[in-house]
């Protein structure tokens, strides 16, 4: 190999040596995206808000009224029924039994009656005869009276025992929908055992537990506000119903029932679902629980100016609530406060802000 080609490799190799050592130049990073809402957009009137269970306002367990071993059920858990619709069945072979030998019993009271009135019959023409005495006539007149009472008596154990044979098919009392098998075929159960539990759907409503604290601000007939959790969007009038007198004994809270208006298929039973009090005493604010965060012992939250350069704002930390976190002092009307992402943030950080409940966007150059 020639100096010169020795040469122009050793260049070569050097410039790619050199290409290789430079790093390339990172892309700007995008600013971060975060949640913001704007304080004042909620409205100027609080909610207390809790959390309930979408439930029927008559709900009844159904049960066999007589004794039986089940053999048949015919509907399963959420389906609906129609008035007179059978629902469970058991063995009538029992009760079968027992309705012929009612009937039987009453043919034998309906002979030993038709004999007793033919010996009363023969006994009054004895006795016109002079052959036997008014003693013997008066004792076949109460052996026909007896023998009238035990037909009577075999008549009713005799409908008696027919209607219970008819009582083995369980029927629904009114249209409903299931909300509980509590006994299944196979099994025997008593007489007034439940075996299903029914709804009806014309009327719901929410149940929900208020604490001791509380109680004392809600009374029958108090408006409130409900919304399904699976669609918060959509809102219904109520209003309370039914305080319980008592608290539960291990929880501590009352039960409190809220009728619903104009509740429709958006509203299921069993669903969960917010009610909401105006708490015309509270004063601040409802943000979300992540949006409040502790820094050298203060709360504060971020907020967002509108070149999208996020700072800090010492906030006041009034209560915990179910519906998140209750702050007041150092929030204006139309102040922008990150709701979500707030763990990432740093004073001066720029960030790309994005109204709460706005549609989600994809970035496809990323």
């Amino acid at each position: 190999m020639s100096a010169w080609l020795r040469v122009c490799l050793g260049a070569l190799t050097a410039a790619s040596l050199l290409s290789a050592c430079q790093k390339a130049e990172a892309p700007p990073q995008a600013p971060l995206a975060v949640l913001v809402r704007e304080v004042g957009e909620q409205g100027a009137e609080p909610l207390t808000i809790y959390t309930g269970e979408v439930r029927a306002r008559h709900e009844t367990d159904l049960s066999f009224r007589v004794g039986g071993k089940i053999v048949e059920r015919h509907v399963e858990v959420g389906a609906g029924v129609r008035k007179g619709q059978p629902l469970a069945r058991l063995d009538p072979q029992d009760l079968r039994l027992t309705a012929e030998a009612a009937r039987d019993q009453l043919s034998a009271a309906e002979a030993e009656l038709s004999l007793a009135r033919a010996e009363l019959e023969r006994a009054r023409q004895l006795v016109a005869q002079k052959f036997m005495s008014e003693s013997v006539l008066d004792s076949r007149r109460t052996s026909v009276d007896a023998a009238e009472a035990r037909v009577r008596q075999a008549r009713a154990q005799f409908e008696l025992s027919s209607n219970q044979a008819t009582y083995s098919v369980l029927k629904a009392d009114h249209d409903a929908v299931v909300l509980d098998v509590l006994a299944d075929r196979g099994e025997v159960v008593a007489a007034g055992q439940p075996v299903l539990r029914l709804a009806r759907q014309d009327e719901r409503e929410v149940l929900i537990h208020v604490p001791e604290g509380r109680i004392g601000m809600i009374a029958a007939g108090v408006p409130a506000q409900v919304r399904p959790l699976a669609d918060p969007t959509r809102s219904y009038g109520a209003q309370v119903r039914e305080v319980a007198a008592a608290a539960d004994a291990a929880t501590r809270t009352f039960a409190v029932r809220l009728s619903v208006r104009g509740a429709d298929e958006h509203l299921p039973l069993g669903a969960s679902a917010v009610a909401g009090f105006v708490d015309k005493d509270a004063r601040g604010m409802t943000l979300p629980l992540p949006a409040v965060i502790q820094r050298d012992g203060q709360s504060i939250v971020w907020s967002v100016d509108a070149e999208g350069i996020v700072q800090p704002v010492a906030v006041e930390l009034l209560a915990i609530r179910e519906d998140g976190a209750l702050v007041g002092g150092g929030l204006q009307p139309g102040m922008k406060v990150v709701v979500a992402g707030t763990h990432r943030l740093t004073p001066g950080q720029r960030v790309r802000p994005m109204a709460e409940g706005a549609p989600v966007q994809l970035d496809v150059s990323r």
